[in-house]
């Protein structure tokens, strides 16, 4: 598995669709701040993007954006449309029936598909507020991969069949992997700021990061690092820090602990068997490192997320999708399909 694919998987980055607007001109939906990334795709008509203190942004036809910060944000059809609250339960209900939400009177100009992104908690390497905090992607007949990924995906938004809540719930989030794979080879390696995400294209970086991500538990130095890749001791302890903001052992102890606790959480594991997996010769000096990066003990973190987690009320799928009577609605991690969709 390549460094995104790992981080993605432990990150437990997942997508939901939030609903499908229908819009007649004038409209224009204010859509509060949320905890996590907004994300729209124009798939018919036209739109106005309007962010406090940024650019306005027109968005055409097979375009996409991506809110990495979830940001308040108006969507409109121009300057002088009147803005009306974004109606969530409306689109809910809309978006069970394989409906729309309508905005406007009239004949629909403009349709777009909602979708917001959430990530584990638990994990602190950060992945989605690396992003700019407006990312525009602007379709393009090249890209394939995007623009059949969106198609398909209003596709089965319009058509309840079996099955369609696992679609849609990989297909938004495959959304996402096209959307990361499009900033990093567009994006000027001089505007990302660094960080291992941006690291990823490096010649040097990228090759090092993914020999820790593949090995957490080998006991790596500079050295042997920097020969795992083929790169001199020198360059890899000048170029690693430059491009991804961190040295290569803090690094490989973040992603560590992010292991760790995910670990701790969700395996009955002892906490010596995870440190001896990641590298620590001792549970003393596993618990010691833990405690320091995370400022709780590793059966702390244990008590305090399994609490957290079974005080959280049970909630739905990831998506209330139209489904045949027979399917049930489930939520799926990221996980397995992007093993094999990133990989293509």
């Amino acid at each position: 598995m390549d460094t995104l694919a790992a981080v993605l998987a432990v990150a437990g980055v997942r997508g939901t669709v939030a609903a499908r607007v229908s819009a007649a001109d004038p409209w224009g939906l204010a859509l509060d701040a949320i905890p996590g990334a907004a994300f729209h795709a124009i798939t018919d008509g036209t739109a106005w993007l309007r962010v406090t203190d940024r650019p306005e942004i027109r968005l055409m036809p097979g375009d996409v954006v991506l809110l990495p910060t979830g940001t308040a944000h108006t969507l409109d059809s121009g300057p002088d449309a009147s803005v009306e609250p974004f109606d969530h339960l409306a689109a809910e209900q809309a978006l069970s029936t394989g409906g729309e939400l309508t905005v406007g009177v009239g004949t629909a100009r403009t349709r777009i598909l909602c979708a917001s992104y959430h990530q584990d908690p638990a994990v602190t390497l950060p992945l989605l507020t690396l992003l700019p905090q407006v990312l525009h992607i602007a379709g393009s007949p090249a890209d394939t991969g995007l623009d059949a990924t969106l198609r398909l995906l209003a596709y089965e938004l319009g058509q309840p069949r079996p099955g369609a809540t696992a679609v849609l719930n990989r297909l938004v989030d495959i959304l996402l992997v096209q959307l990361l794979r499009r900033w990093l080879a567009t994006e000027e390696d001089t505007a990302k700021p660094a960080s291992w995400l941006g690291a990823l294209t490096d010649p040097v970086a990228g090759p090092a990061l993914a020999s820790l991500h593949t090995q957490p538990g080998r006991e790596w130095t500079v050295d042997s690092l920097a020969a795992e890749i083929g790169v001199s001791r020198a360059t890899l302890a000048r170029r690693f820090p430059a491009k991804v903001g961190a040295t290569p052992a803090a690094y490989l102890t973040r992603w560590r602990m992010d292991l760790a606790a995910q670990r701790l959480r969700d395996t009955v594991d002892t906490v010596g068997a995870i440190g001896r997996s990641l590298g620590y010769t001792s549970e003393y000096a596993f618990n010691r490192a833990f405690t320091k990066a995370r400022g709780v003990s590793p059966g702390r973190s244990r008590t305090n997320s399994r609490h957290d987690e079974a005080s959280q009320p049970q909630g739905p799928s990831r998506v209330s999708a139209p489904e045949a009577p027979t399917a049930r609605p489930g939520e799926t991690s990221i996980t397995p399909v992007l093993r094999n969709a990133i990989a293509r």
